[in-house]
């Protein structure tokens, strides 16, 4: 069992496995049709979500309150190795869910993306909810993320660079921090509260 779930790969393709077995056991009958695509399309939307949404609460939860009291000679350990995975993933998923979402609006209930970003009646909440995360999705591509290559030395960068954009990621993921509570309410709430 340990040599198993020990190795990542193949702990998620088991994963993919169950899911193929369920999605196909519970709803073989759909399969091929729109709304088998439309549950597939929002099962990977969410997934993308929560590791997006989970990276970011690692990074506000976990990292940043963490790293002033590691010892000055393992913060490399984090720094060189943790954060650019964890940003590697951090940024894709981001993307992922955004792109996601938009397609997943455009298929569903005919096509309600157009009215969710005009603010329609009906589809406000999650119109809000979705230019919250279109917001965020800026701001991990064109804020954290170059901040953060500078921050992290991936960027060649004066030391007095490194510490402003260390700054300014720090700054830029809190206001995600932020916004993530009301994005989630909404996103949440639509279904519940239209």
């Amino acid at each position: 069992m340990a040599k198993t779930l020990g190795n990542f790969h193949l702990a998620l393709l088991i994963g993919l496995v169950l899911l193929a077995a369920a999605m196909f056991g519970l709803h073989g009958e759909v399969i091929g049709t729109k709304p088998y695509w439309v549950g597939w399309l929002r099962f990977f939307h969410v997934i993308a979500g929560v590791l997006w949404i989970g990276l970011l609460y690692y990074f506000n939860f976990v990292q940043i309150p963490t790293m002033p009291t590691v010892p000055a000679e393992l913060k490399p350990g984090v720094s060189k190795y943790i954060a650019p995975v964890a940003l590697f993933w951090f940024r894709w998923s981001a993307l992922a869910t955004v792109l996601i979402g938009l397609l997943l609006a455009e298929m569903t209930q005919g096509g309600y993306l157009a009215r969710a970003l005009t603010l329609e009646p009906g589809f406000r909440t999650i119109g809000i909810g979705m230019w919250l995360g279109l917001i965020m999705a800026a701001n991990v591509w064109f804020v954290i993320w170059p901040n953060q290559k500078r921050a992290l030395g991936i960027v060649p960068s004066a030391d007095d660079v490194k510490a402003r954009s260390a700054s300014v990621a720090m700054m830029a993921s809190r206001t995600n921090l932020i916004l993530s509570i009301p994005m989630l309410y909404c996103m949440i709430g639509q279904a519940h509260i239209g």
